[in-house]
Order: structure tokens, then sequence, then C-alpha cells
């Protein structure tokens, strides 16, 4: 008997048909209902999960007596309730490395933009209000040979830095939950404290995990602490960021800007966001190239097929020893 894998969002198609030719494949979709009463059924026989950007949890996987991997196409896994996955011995497995620079250019398009006023000029050009020599109201500022601060100096987080050195001749400090000498050194990076960071950063980029400790990691406190001219870009987490205390800034005007690709609920549909000039809104694209999600699709296929066909553990695991 064929094993069953659910696909539960849209992944490359190519991927789906080399599903298809060995599994039986059942994709959840909208247009079918609500798509948590599909999980709810269509797991109770399946053996595999392959997906992104849906919560996954004790209520929605109730009946999967049998499923032994879910396949996430993304780095992210908190959507995943991962205490439940350990208890009923699921795999979790994430496609982490192969989008690290596609995040990291996405991280620079935010830097610069926010920077150099980017959308909001657009508009202004394109609204036909460009009529003469423009004004300090245009004016953005410099990113060459400026100071960024990178919170998280993982994979991304370092991807970020080496665009800031070698690209931009910028002075790079970073802030980790350990430091890392050797990776700081190639960087010519200097290691400190969050609020040492705050204070003395042009640009703040935010590349940390969602967990326990980073959550609403900056707030207004920590806004308070940062230079009226800086430019503060998220591509990690929403929840990273106390959105409340941001829009309060940014619409006083304690910092320069934001560059944000991440949010507290998404899809973002409404939001006080929307109305400041001063903040440039991304739907959460940072890997989103066509080369890239293939790369991630086909990734999550081959941790998906370790377990259920070679039957060992994927190669990208998050939770390698079950409680």
């Amino acid at each position: 008997m064929q094993k069953k894998v659910v696909v539960f969002s849209q992944i490359d198609q190519e991927i789906i048909q080399r599903l298809e030719q060995q599994f039986q494949v059942f994709q959840i979709s909208p247009k079918l209902g609500d798509v948590n009463q599909q999980i709810l059924e269509h797991t109770k026989d399946a053996d595999a999960m392959i997906g992104a950007g849906r919560l996954l949890n004790a209520s929605n996987l109730a009946h999967a007596s049998q499923l032994k991997i879910i396949s996430s196409v993304s780095v992210g896994y908190d959507n995943y309730d991962l205490a439940f996955l350990n208890q009923k011995n699921i795999w979790l497995s994430h496609t982490p490395h192969v989008l690290t620079e596609t995040t990291a250019d996405l991280a620079f398009t935010l830097l610069m933009s926010a920077a150099r006023k980017v959308p909001v000029l657009d508009q202004w050009t394109k609204q036909g209000q460009w009529k003469r020599t423009v004004g300090p109201e245009q004016f953005g500022m410099d990113v060459f040979a400026k100071t960024i601060g990178i919170i998280g100096l993982g994979h991304i987080g370092a991807a970020i830095g080496r665009r800031a050195r070698y690209g931009f001749n910028m002075n790079v400090l970073y802030h980790n939950r350990r430091e890392k000498i050797e990776l700081a050194e190639s960087l010519s990076a200097q290691y400190c404290d969050l609020d040492d960071l705050l204070q003395r950063a042009d640009f703040v980029v935010v590349a940390v995990d969602l967990n326990a400790e980073s959550k609403a990691l900056i707030g207004e406190r920590e806004l308070a602490l940062m230079q009226s001219h800086a430019v503060l870009v998220n591509i990690s987490r929403g929840s990273v960021i106390d959105e409340a205390a941001l829009i309060d800034a940014l619409s006083r005007g304690q910092i320069f800007a934001a560059g944000l690709d991440v949010y507290e609920q998404e899809p973002l549909q409404e939001s006080p966001f929307f109305t400041l000039a001063n903040v440039v809104t991304l739907p959460h694209v940072g890997s989103a190239t066509a080369a890239t999600r293939k790369r991630m699709a086909e990734l999550a296929y081959q941790n998906l097929v370790d377990v259920l066909v070679h039957e060992r553990a994927p190669r990208y695991v998050v939770n390698p020893k079950f409680e």
C-alpha cells in the first residue's frame, strides 16, 4: 500500500509531481473548505506532511496516529508545536542554508529602500510631484561607511555582515547569544551587548530565531536607545519586535525609518504601518525568488524521502532527539 503524503501549502509543482509518482498525495486547499478540518481529516492515515506557513499542533494533528515526518519548506519552525511532535515521535525537518544569500539580499534591499526613501519617492515621482529640484523632504541618509548592528550572527546574519563590510565598507557590530570570534574576525566585526549596539549603530538588522528569549526583544526601551537617524530592519519574525512600540517610535520620528518583511500577524491586511511614510513593508518575501524556493522545495522533498523511503532521520532535522 502506498504511503500517504499531505501537502499543506503551495510548493513547487515539479516536487508535487515527483511525490505523486511515489506516494498517495492529498493537497490541502482553502477552496475545499476549512483548512484545519482538512488537515484533521486527511492526517488520520497520513505518513508525512510537506509545506510551510500553517500552524500545526495538537488541535489539527489530533488524529495523526501514523505520521512520521513534517517536512517544512522553511528555515523557521515557530509554526509547529515542537513539544507535541516530540511526544508523538514525529520528525520535524526544515530547509536551512539554501536561502541564506537570498534573504541577506532582501535585508539589504529593505535597508537601502528605507535609508533612501525609495517607496515614497517612487510614488512621489509617479504622481507627477517632481516639478523642481528635490529638497530636504526627499533626502535620505548615506549607507556607505556607516555602522551596522546585526542582532543574530547566524548564517543569514553573517551574509548580511559580508555585504556590509565588503560591499559598503561599513563598520560591523554584532550581538549574539555567544561570541563568534573567528567569524567576527573575518568581518572585522565587534561583539557588543544589545544596548551598546543599539546606541551605536546607524542601521540595526534583526536576524534572530524566534524563541522565548527573543520574543519582544526590541521594545519601547530598546527603541529609545537607538539614534534618531537610525534605521531598523527586521527579517526574522514579527514577534521579535513590539509592533505597538515601533509604530509609536516611527510616528514620533524617534528613529528615522524601518524596513519590515515580517509581522506579528500574517498576512498583514490592515496596519498603522501602512499610514507611515517612514516604513517599508514587504509581504514576508525573504526567500521568495524562483530559484531559492525551488531549492527549498527540493531539500524538503529529500528530507521527506529520507524518512519514508530510506527509513532514516532527515538530513536537516529540528528535533534530533525525541523527549
